[in-house]
């Protein structure tokens, strides 16, 4: 799948807005019921990332249904655990449109984000836990400005927190180094920022995936210089043919072997229907536990050595990474889910048993030889059941 890059930006403003933008209202405002629908529809479940903290990842959906004559400003979101007062999160202002999958124009955030009547606007929450305990339940506070000025409150939203363990999985590839790239807690990314909908459901599949890019020694993913990314062919990038691993004994449920690998960087078409065999190329689906499904795609062709109702053990080979599918570039694209289908499926959390952490780079930073690769972590650190994050670096045992 194409690969971008792009940064998730949660933070606080101050009560003074940007420049030349007006004052946020004093926080004793007397606040109206808001004309809103609000609710989380997928229950997230904590999940430990590779920075060592205890994550939530999920999406509110809000829609307008405002009489008024213009839109709803939303200037404040507050999330809360349990009946607890103090907020997890509170992003106001501006920096609410970090929380869009697609942000808006700077020039229309100057106080928030508009959603007009009868519209649905859907954020995208990472939440960081201040310990190792989990909530039961996330409550969530929306004010919003109306066309005249008046503030409106939605303040009861609550949405349950799964009690699910995330999985446990071996690596889906040896040896390293590899990168995450738009992996998880990256709402800007193609894999979380993308809502399917398929025969009235909204789901998403790649919620928690990952685009594995090889890199050399240095941190590049390329070998040697050429005039453009698109002048290279895939035997350049580092991670093309490397053996693609079993994460744990399963069952193949789904597999594709004919496939044509394609060309670095050239045009892709759209498909009509979003389907395993319309993006991921040559593919595997396993089965891992019950309801649980690993999913392996753009696989080099004619590599899979697997067939549907194979038993596999982890750490089998199951075939090589390629550039099959809707892949801009050769990189392994995986993903946990919790159907055997792309559609009509909701990507799960799980953590990989062992791997090391080297620091972060962005992919763009990987592509030229020449440049050095400075990577953000100063010294290798192991992690154990930790799930690794966007642009982590990583090498796997």
């Amino acid at each position: 799948m194409k690969f971008y890059a792009a940064a998730l930006a949660l933070a606080l403003s101050s009560i003074v807005g940007p420049a030349g933008a007006p004052a946020m209202p004093a926080s004793d405002e007397e606040a109206h019921q808001a004309q809103v629908e609000a609710r989380a529809p997928w229950e997230p479940n904590v999940v430990r990332g590779s920075d060592g903290r205890q994550h939530l990842a999920y999406e509110l959906h809000i829609t307008s249904f405002d009489s008024g004559d213009g839109p709803l400003t939303l200037e404040k979101v507050s999330v809360f655990a349990d009946g607890g007062s103090q907020p997890l999160l509170t992003v106001q202002g501006p920096e609410i449109n970090g929380l869009l999958a697609k942000p808006m124009d700077e020039e229309h955030v100057a106080r928030g984000i508009s959603i007009e009547s009868g519209r649905r606007t859907v954020l995208f929450l990472w939440l960081t836990l201040p310990g190792d305990a989990a909530p039961r339940t996330l409550r969530h506070q929306l004010d919003f400005r109306t066309a005249g000025g008046s503030l409106q409150r939605a303040a009861g939203i609550v949405g349950r927190v799964a009690d699910r363990t995330p999985i446990v999985l071996g690596p889906p590839l040896r040896g390293g180094l590899w990168l995450a790239a738009e992996g998880p807690g990256n709402a800007h990314s193609h894999h979380w920022g993308s809502l399917v909908a398929v025969d009235g459901m909204l789901t998403i599949p790649q919620r928690f995936a990952i685009d594995w890019f090889g890199l050399d020694e240095n941190g590049h993913s390329v070998r040697g210089r050429h005039q453009s990314l698109a002048a290279t062919t895939d035997g350049d990038w580092i991670g093309f043919d490397h053996e693609v691993l079993a994460v744990a004994d399963g069952v193949v449920r789904d597999v594709r072997n004919d496939a044509p690998d394609g060309t670095p960087l050239a045009p892709l078409s759209v498909p009509d229907d979003l389907t395993v065999r319309t993006l991921y190329g040559n593919f595997v689906v396993l089965e891992v536990s019950p309801g649980v499904f690993a999913h392996y795609a753009h696989l080099r062709k004619d590599s899979v050595t697997v067939k549907v109702g194979d038993h596999v053990r982890r750490g089998a080979v199951i075939g090589r990474l390629g550039q099959s599918g809707a892949a801009g570039a050769p990189h392994l694209h995986f993903h946990v889910s919790n159907r055997m289908t792309f559609e009509e499926s909701e990507g799960l959390p799980y953590l990989i048993d062992s791997f090391s952490l080297l620091g972060k780079s962005a992919i763009e930073q990987t592509f030229d030889p020449s440049v050095p690769v400075a990577l953000s972590a100063p010294a290798p650190a192991g992690r154990r059941g930790d799930m690794p994050v966007d642009q982590d670096v990583v090498r796997f045992p």
